[in-house]
Parts: C-alpha cells; structure tokens; sequence
C-alpha cells in the first residue's frame, strides 16, 4: 500500500513539476480558484482509481447535483434561473479543461441575489398570526414538487415552509407554557412561535452573510468531486485543519460526533468519557434542534443550518456551557446543558471484560477503530493492544472470544493485516487493486497462533472498511463466526490526503487545503469485493437502523462490485461445528422476544421517517405527535432488558480503576451496558455451542485413534 501511494504521489509531483503558479496572494482571488480546479482534474484523472471521462454526461450529472445542494428546498430558484443556468449544463466538461469559472460566478451571484430577495418574503409572511384552523398539508419530500414560475408561487413556497417551521415551535411553546404554568394567552404563544422562527432565519442569514468565495467555492468542488465516488472530496484550509484536529484525538466541546441528513443535525456517536456522555442524557440519535449559550438568552435554530455552522454553535472553549434543545426518537423535545470540556478520543482504543457463563470464562474485546500512529517511542497500534489482552484472557483460562467490531468505521489497513494475524498461522488477509498496477496480496507472515480457540465478531451496517477486512478474512478462512446485520457497510475503496500546496512552486498562492481521493480498492482473499455488498453475516439478527439504510449503498456515485482472482490460501482445520451452532442460533433468534421487539421498532421508527406529509392543522398536528408518542411506549422495554451475566475488568485493569475514577465509571457504565446487550448474551451462547461441539469431535477423534 505504502509503495503504491509513494509511486502515486512521485508521478504526479512530476506532472506538476512544469506547473509554475505565481499568482498575487488575494484574499478574494478568482485565479486561486481557477489554480485550484486544474489542480485537482490534473490529479484525479492520473491518480483516482476509476477517473472519470470528463464529457457531457459528467458535466450534466455535476449540474443537478450542485443545483440541489445549492437550493435543496427549492425556495430560491425561479424556473427562469434553472432556464437561464441551463445552457451550461453540457459546457461544464469543457469549463473544467479550460478552468472557466463562468457558471459557477452567475449560479453563485444569482443565489446570493434570491437569498436577499427572500429577506422581505420571509418577514412580511411572519408578520401575520398563521391560521392553524386550515386544512392543509406540507410536503417534505423535495422532489416532488418543481421550482416556482413567479413571485406569487415563491410566496406561497415559503408561507407552507415558514408555517411547517412555526407549527413546531407552537406546540413546543404550549407545552412550556403548561408546564411552567406561564398562563400566556394562545395569540401570545403564537407570536412568541413565528418570533422564534423568525430568530432562527435571522441566524441562518447571519451566517451564510459570514461566508466568502473560497467557501462557495468549496461547494462547487465537492458537487464535481462527487460525481468520482462519495469519499473524494476537497478540504478547504479552515477544514482540513479541524479533520486534522479530530485525528490528533483531542479537542475542546461537548463529546459528541454530529451528522445532517436532509435538514437535521443529529447525534452519530456520544465520545465515551467526554462531556455529554458523563451527563448520560445525549444518545445517537437525538435531533439537535436548538443551541443557546450560557450567557445568552436567546436560543439558535440549527435546523437547515450547515453542519459547519451548526458545529461552531455547539463547540466551544472548557468550562463554558451549552444549553441543547434534543428531539428524542420518540417524538418528544427536551432541554439539556452541557459543560464543555476537553475530549480526549481515548475511547477509540481497545478495552475489554470478562464474563462467566455456566462456570466457563470468556472475553469481549471491544475495538471501536484499527488504530497504528507508526510512533517509534510511544507506539498505538490495535493489533498489540489486543494481542496483550488475548495473552491475559489466556491467562484467565477463557473458552472464547467475541471481537466487537459494531461501529467500527475502519482505520489502518496494515494494522488489519496484523490483528487478523493473531488468529492464523500464516497467509494472505487482504488484497489490494490500484488501476493499471499487479494486485497486491497483505499478508500474515508470522507464523506464531495468538488465539486457537472458538472466536465471534460481531458487526453492524456501521462496521466498515477495515472491520469488514477483518470480518471477510475470518469468514473466507472458516475461523470466526459473524453475527450482526445482514451485511456490514460496503466500504471497499482506499483513500488518501493530498496536501494541494506541494504541487505548487510559488508559496504567494496561500493555503490551498487538501484532496481526499480514492486511490484503490480491496478485495477479499476469495476474490470478492467488500464494495456495497460488504459482509453477509452467518447469524443475521436485527438492530434499530435495519430498515433504514445505512452504507456505501445508500450513496450517490458508489463504485460498483467487482471481483478478483482469488488468493492462495487455505481454510482453517478445526474441530468446531459452524453449522450446529449457526443453525441452533437462529432457532434461539426466532424465539427471542427481545429480537422480536427490536425489529417492530426498527420497523415503526422507518414508518415514522418515510411518512413525508404533515398537517398545518394544529388539532391533526398535534394529535399525530400524541398517536407516536403513545406508540413509542410499547418500545419502552426494550431498555429494560437485562440478562443475568455479570461482566468485568481483567485484573490489571482493576489495579488501574482503583486509583483512576473516571476510568472507573467508563467500565462499570460500560459492563452495565454489556448485561443488557442481547448480541453479546448471543454471541456467548454461540461459543459455549462451537466449545462444546470441539469437545465432543476432539473426543470422537481420540477414540478413533
């Protein structure tokens, strides 16, 4: 892999070699931008895996796509815009060559012109009591409707928008005032309503005025760099610099990763040992609505805000304190403060604990990433890590071993290589393809066997790219057992970072940021991409997210499957009845009432999403949120799930939790959560099965002998 990004980056440094760019340093500086682009076609077409044909198909595909991240809601545009915009939709190919700028300067000015525009509509509609008495319906699937022909329609776009937005701070209002006992009149809630609504477009227009043409710009990039696949991308200066402060692991906030989807911040992942997740009242999941600081009195509406926006709302310096406003995934809106503080992603490491089940011990390894910092003097490496835990499990005489890899979004391909490793002897784990080069095969080459005995991993959709290495090279090899979703991510591809700059002779251009791009794909050892298909699991059980899609799948532009020779290699010889202990799981899946309430919910909550149409009647809007509300507490007992095994820390970990509290609290909150995990409870019956059936073939085979 290293030698491929190393001839990678050699050839196209000497492509750039005769590209001498001595641009002034401006600050608005449409010659950087045109820099920027020929830069990039240059370095995508010689190094992408699958570089597109820059034709008018491509140009075609770049157009709607930008449009509609430009005005997704289609309250901006006219369809005379859309008219005026489409005599370049087949010239951007030849705009990209050449570095023209031209569509994207009118597409930008005309934008910013129509956002100033709706100023009054949005005001003038505000200024009035809406009628909630009406009969009427709003659409939140954008596609079906069009852009507007005129100002009377843009008007009437906005006032269903406008009024979808207040109803919702209407009814969060009547629930206040009820609950503090405020006794404000309804035409006094209603003001207060479209007032909020107001404050939270005011908020929004602040911050689109804060964004300058590089910003734009950025936009117009990525809308083009989608069309190669949904991980390459450009990272403008200001944002190359914050990924690259989440990869050193450390920053200042509330703990929490966030995502948008459509027009809502939401929680991805709760950092274990940050902020919120001591609060122990923000879960992945919940819908960030509102941001108010300490020394506010007002509150900001982050819905349809950028994430970027959103996030410097929600971060900030420790000590100081944030006030969220959640929509829970039952429905219902809540309060929370959080004091902010430094999180250390020390999370992203190994841990594990200890569980006896009917007098056996076992061991779960939980590996939320495959990390490898390459530190001669301070090395993290996963595959260490969890060999030491495997050499103390061994130690405590364990039967076997769940690896959990839910989650698990990938890392370091050769720590991948490493850590599958420790369960074979020797042999290929992974290949790797780089157009128009060999195949490489990763292999293990140590010939020395960590672990023997029976072994589970459990995955989810979330597991990705290096967890499906992991999980399709112990499966190819008959090793290990893969319990989870019916398949895993689908992240096949490889990427790499490219500091632009370094193509660049002169320094007076200023910071250009960097490419993300996708260099090359891995396949499995059988020859099969992990690409969109990912891992089918031996034992499928259900999660939350199972009807809503997730993965590589659900993008735009994903590579396509493919496959490859197979590998030489061998599967594993053992003593273990897979089929027994696959076929004798899913008997005690279909009977287990706990999977069977998980997938209802799964179920209800997607019903829940895809209803795209909602009243502008109070009395119907209400009553809807009542009927989900009352819904949602069949689900209740869900959380209430416990089973009767007790999980903890291995010795050496105890002596660390004597004198470390915090540490302390991760791991009882973390074994508390693990006794009430219906996948881990199965994952063990799973490896008292295969331990048991090794036993009576090792028997078998002893008296044949």
């Amino acid at each position: 892999m290293k030698g491929n990004y190393k001839f990678l980056l050699l050839a196209l440094l000497i492509a750039f070699a005769s590209c001498s760019f001595t641009t002034k340093k401006v600050e608005e500086d449409p010659q950087k931008d045109k820099i920027l682009i020929e830069l990039i076609t240059n370095i995508l077409r010689q190094g992408h895996i699958a570089p597109q044909d820059i034709n008018d198909d491509f140009s075609k595909r770049v157009f709607d796509d930008y449009i509609e991240q430009l005005d997704p809601l289609k309250r901006y545009f006219y369809k005379s815009d859309i008219k005026e915009f489409e005599v370049y939709r087949t010239q951007l190919d030849d705009q990209f060559k050449s570095s023209d700028l031209t569509f994207f300067d009118l597409t930008n000015a005309r934008y910013l012109q129509r956002i100033e525009e709706s100023k009054p509509v949005i005001e003038a509609i505000l200024s009035k009591p809406f009628d909630y008495s009406i009969d009427e319906t709003y659409e939140v699937n954008n596609d079906k409707i069009d852009f507007v022909k005129n100002k009377r329609e843009l008007k009437e776009r906005w006032r269903q928008q406008l009024k979808f937005s207040t109803i919702a701070n209407y009814d969060e209002a009547i629930d206040n005032n009820e609950t503090l006992d405020e006794n404000k009149t309804e035409k006094e809630l209603e003001i207060e309503a479209r007032e909020t609504t107001s404050l939270s477009f005011d908020q929004l227009y602040s911050n689109i005025g804060d964004m300058i043409r590089k910003d734009w710009f950025s936009i117009y990039i990525n809308a083009i760099l989608a069309e190669y696949d949904p991980h390459t991308s450009y990272f403008a200066p200001e944002a190359r610099e914050r990924f690259t402060t989440e990869m050193e692991g450390k920053f200042e906030g509330i703990g929490a990763r966030l995502q948008k989807q459509l027009n809502v911040i939401s929680v991805s992942e709760v950092i274990s040992g940050g902020p919120a997740w001591r609060l122990n009242e923000l879960q992945a999941g919940d819908q960030i609505l509102k941001v108010r600081q300490e020394n506010e009195e007002e509150a900001v509406n982050i819905v349809g805000m950028r994430l970027e926006d959103a996030i410097k709302f929600i971060k900030g310096p420790k000590g100081t304190k944030v006030i969220l406003t959640l929509k829970k995934e039952d429905g219902s809106i809540e309060d929370i403060e959080i004091t902010r503080d430094v999180v250390v992603l020390e999370e992203s490491y190994v841990k594990s604990a200890s569980v006896n089940k009917d007098g056996k011990n076992y061991g779960v390894i939980n590996l939320p990433r495959f990390y490898d910092n390459w530190n001669k003097d301070n090395r993290e490496n996963c595959a260490i890590d969890v060999k030491k835990e495997i050499e103390r499990f061994k130690e405590e005489e364990a039967e076997g071993l769940i690896i959990d890899l839910r989650n698990n979004g990938g890392g370091s391909l050769a720590a991948v290589v490493d850590l599958a490793g420790l369960f074979i002897k020797d042999g290929p784990i992974v290949q790797v393809k780089t157009t128009g080069q060999p195949k490489q095969v990763l292999s293990d080459t140590d010939s020395s066997l960590i672990w023997d005995g029976p072994l589970v991993i459990l995955v989810n959709e979330l597991s990705a790219s290096a967890s499906e290495i992991l999980a399709a090279a112990m499966q190819d090899y008959k090793r290990a057992i893969i319990i989870g979703s019916e398949q895993t991510y689908g992240k096949g591809t490889v990427q790499n970072a490219l500091p632009l700059n370094r193509f660049v002779r002169n320094s007076s251009v200023g910071e250009l940021g960097a490419l993300h791009f996708t260099t090359d794909m891995y396949y499995r050892i059988d020859g099969g991409s992990t690409q969109l298909e990912g891992v089918k699991s031996d034992i499928v059980v259900p999660d939350r997210f199972k009807y809503r899609g997730f993965g590589e799948r659900t993008y735009d532009n994903p590579l396509p499957w493919n496959k490859i020779d197979a590998a030489d290699y061998e599967v594993w010889e053992n003593y273990y009845d897979y089929d027994n202990a696959i076929e004798k799981s899913k008997q005690r899946m279909a009977n287990n009432e706990q999977i069977k309430l998980i997938d209802e919910y799964a179920k209800w909550v997607n019903d829940v999403r895809e209803d795209n149409e909602y009243s502008l009647n109070y009395d119907a809007y209400r009553k809807r949120l009542e009927l989900n509300e009352e819904d949602a507490k069949r689900f209740e007992k869900i959380n209430d799930y416990k089973t009767d095994l007790t999980y903890k820390s291995l010795p050496y970990e105890l002596e660390l939790t004597a004198i470390d509290s915090v540490l302390k609290q991760k791991r009882e909150r973390w074994h508390v959560s693990l006794s009430k995990d219906v996948y881990v409870e199965e994952a063990l019956n799973v490896l008292k099965d295969l331990r048991l059936s090794y036993s009576i073939k090792n028997d078998v085979a002893n008296i044949k002998n």
